[in-house]
C-alpha cells in the first residue's frame, strides 16, 4: 500500500551550473509541488499505513525553510535543481519517516522529478 501527502511552496532560485545564456541561470521562481509517498501495510485496528498528520508534522520544518526563500542560500541547495531538491528533502525526512518511499517535486505543471532514495 502507498499513501501520499502533497504540499506546495513558493521559492526563487537560479541554476548556477547550466551553460552560459541558459534561461535557468537567471533568477526566477516557481510554485513547487511536493508529494511525499509512504509505503507499508495498513493493519487493523487503524487500517492505515500512517497518520497523514504525522507526514505533515515531519515536513513542516522543511516547508518553513523552503517557502518564500531563495533556495540557493539554503545549505545543500546551492544548485537547486528539482533532482537536488528531491534528494535534499529525502535526506531530511527519511530519519523520521522510515517508510518513506518517494519524494516527487513538480516545478511546473509539466516538469518534475521522482526520487526513490539513495
Amino acid at each position: 500500500m502507498e499513501i501520499y501527502k502533497e504540499f506546495h511552496f513558493e521559492a526563487a532560485h537560479r541554476l548556477p551550473n547550466v551553460p552560459e545564456g541558459h534561461k535557468c541561470a537567471r533568477l526566477h521562481g516557481h510554485s513547487f509541488q511536493v508529494r511525499i509517498v509512504i509505503s507499508g501495510d495498513a493493519p487493523e485496528p487503524t487500517g492505515w499505513v500512517m497518520d497523514f498528520a504525522d507526514v505533515k508534522a515531519s515536513f513542516k520544518p522543511l516547508h518553513d525553510m523552503l517557502d518564500h526563500h531563495y533556495l540557493n542560500d539554503i545549505s545543500g541547495l546551492e544548485n537547486p535543481t528539482s533532482e537536488n531538491i528531491a534528494r535534499w528533502i529525502w535526506q531530511r525526512l527519511k530519519p523520521s519517516l522510515s517508510q518513506l518511499s518517494a519524494v516527487e517535486i513538480r516545478e511546473t505543471c509539466t516538469s518534475g522529478c521522482i526520487y526513490r532514495g539513495d
